[in-house]
């Protein structure tokens, strides 16, 4: 029967085998444990497929999405495929068990009007005029942040953690190490070259960072500018713009770089590793922006259309 013992011997085959990080190991355990607590005196391992499917409809109840609820229910199937492989069960009681169907919704996209109200306010602030030098610095380094987000469609993550060498170089590309440590090459537009530069000389000239390896240093534990710390001045700079700041986000400005580059032609695979996508199915989220395409040029294009 499974124990305590168990789940660690299987959070340590994650860590180990797999390279699970630490909180994808906090996130198994939370998962399980909470199971544990739904079986009461029950164990683990003496959990029936009823049992299951009597606790993952309790999630529903307790008003779960879908995608936390297929969480909980892929923590189950490994953990109960590890006591099957470890011998510890004669059977999986997973098996027959399938993740609620996931209702598709589409990201939340700015038109390209609203982007460029949000570049061109961010870009007139950081030429106004400003009362002091880290006041200028912020208004730069904001300009361009939005400049590189949109010219790229980096995850915030990336975006925040550039090193201050992807403004020293003067290709049209550059690369990326992403999620799972792969690498893809990016697109920099001649602007948010621009803003790189003139940022990191403002910097310069200022003696802010000297030393720093990052494009957007900060005095913070990471060494560089949070995402929270811009997803707070990016919803300023929406007000600022005119724009509900509640549409408005990093990962909303990611949307419309991959939406706008499918409304100009982009083919889907080009965005996929634009994206850094390592399925195509992630990317077919856009896919809604392909359909009205398709739609106007059947309407504009064909012999028919105006009959």
């Amino acid at each position: 029967m499974a124990t305590g013992f168990d789940l660690e011997n299987f959070l340590e085959m994650l860590a180990a085998e797999r390279g699970a990080a630490e909180n994808t190991l906090d996130g198994y355990r939370r998962d399980l444990e909470d199971f544990s607590e739904f079986l009461g005196r029950k164990t683990l391992a003496g959990a029936t497929s009823d049992d299951l499917t009597a606790y993952l409809g309790t999630l529903n109840r307790r008003g779960f999405a879908e995608t936390s609820q297929a969480r909980r229910l892929s923590a189950l199937k490994q953990f109960f495929k590890f006591l099957y492989a470890e011998g510890l069960r004669e059977d999986d009681p997973t098996r027959t068990l399938s993740a609620p169907k996931k209702r598709s919704s589409l990201p939340k996209v700015l038109s390209e009007e609203d982007v460029d109200k949000l570049i061109g306010t961010a870009a007139s602030d950081a030429q106004a005029a400003h009362n002091s030098a880290a006041a200028r610095l912020r208004a730069q380094r904001m300009y361009t942040l939005i400049e590189v987000l949109y010219a790229t469609g980096l995850r915030v993550s990336e975006l925040v953690a550039l090193p201050v060498s992807a403004a020293l170089r003067d290709a049209r590309l550059f690369e990326i190490r992403g999620k799972g440590g792969k690498e893809r090459l990016v697109p920099l537009s001649r602007p948010a070259q621009a803003a790189m530069k003139d940022y990191v000389a403002l910097r310069a000239a200022e003696g802010a960072f000297e030393k720093s390896p990052w494009l957007f240093p900060s005095h913070g534990g990471s060494g560089h500018l949070t995402r929270q710390h811009f997803g707070r001045e990016l919803k300023d700079l929406a007000i600022a713009a005119g724009l509900d700041a509640g549409k408005v986000s990093p990962h909303v400005l990611r949307h419309a770089f991959a939406s706008h580059l499918l409304q100009n032609g982009a083919d889907l695979r080009v965005v996929q590793q634009l994206l850094g996508h390592a399925d195509i199915s992630t990317t077919q989220i856009y896919t809604h922006v392909l359909d009205e395409r398709l739609r106007e040029l059947v309407e504009t294009a064909h012999p028919l259309a105006g009959t």
